[in-house]
């Protein structure tokens, strides 16, 4: 029931990888990554496998293996091996599903009008390297669309910011608003203490005799009792 098979580093025995065989029937993934291998012309019977990936190989030729014995295969990666003519490539027309092929690092690719003759060659092709006829990038690995993630998350942050901004703001006005009504309390309580002062003063007033009260406001305004002169006129 083994679906997804990777080996990639095995060492590969005499150009080829023991132990694979048809009985993973149901693969539908497969990679052997840098693993010596010469040729795919142990591969099994794999009629389920999409995807092959043969990177940084020593393969060279002897394709037609692929048609035979992963007819549904849709992508193919062989990268960093010894492919150097466009003519080796011509089994792959066999695979009618394919639509993506990866050649980095294979002498094929220095070939002039290398990616016009794949693509002639080929047809079926969608993607080759990651790009397709148009120059355009395989829609999984598109940096635009990452790049349009990033605006929008800097948007984002720009917002929240704002946002900050504001609070602070009416966090600013709130505490103004709070000493002025302090200030307009402690007022108050001036006045009222004042008040209360000039109360007591004149409660003490209205304590004092009659002919003290009044020599009292006779001082405060500055003149003298009349009894007093006359005391002064006697003596």
């Amino acid at each position: 029931q083994v679906k997804e098979l990777v080996l990639d580093n095995c060492r590969a025995d005499d150009g080829k990888i023991v132990g694979l065989s048809s009985d993973f029937e149901n693969l539908e993934f497969l990679s052997m990554i840098n693993t010596n291998l010469l040729s795919v012309s142990n591969l099994p019977k794999l009629n389920k496998l999409r995807k092959l990936e043969l990177s940084d190989n020593r393969i060279s030729g002897g394709l037609e293996v692929l048609a035979e014995r992963t007819p549904n295969l849709t992508h193919l990666n062989l990268s960093g091996n010894k492919i150097k003519d466009i003519n080796t490539l011509e089994p792959l027309k066999k695979l009618p599903n394919l639509h993506s092929l990866d050649l980095f690092n294979c002498e094929v690719t220095m070939l002039i009008n290398y990616r016009e003759s794949v693509f002639t060659l080929l047809p079926q092709l969608t993607y080759l390297d990651g790009f397709d006829a148009d120059d355009e990038e395989a829609p999984d690995s598109d940096p635009e669309a990452d790049g349009e993630g990033e605006e929008e998350d800097d948007d984002d942050e720009e917002d929240d910011l704002d946002e900050e901004v504001i609070d602070d703001e009416e966090d600013e006005d709130d505490d103004l608003e709070g000493e002025e009504e302090e200030d307009g309390v402690d007022d108050e309580e001036e006045d009222e203490e004042e008040d209360g002062e000039d109360d007591e003063e004149d409660e003490a007033d209205d304590d004092l005799p009659r002919g003290e009260k009044r020599k009292r406001n006779l001082e405060d305004e500055g003149e003298e009792d009349p009894e007093d002169e006359e005391d002064d006129e006697d003596d």
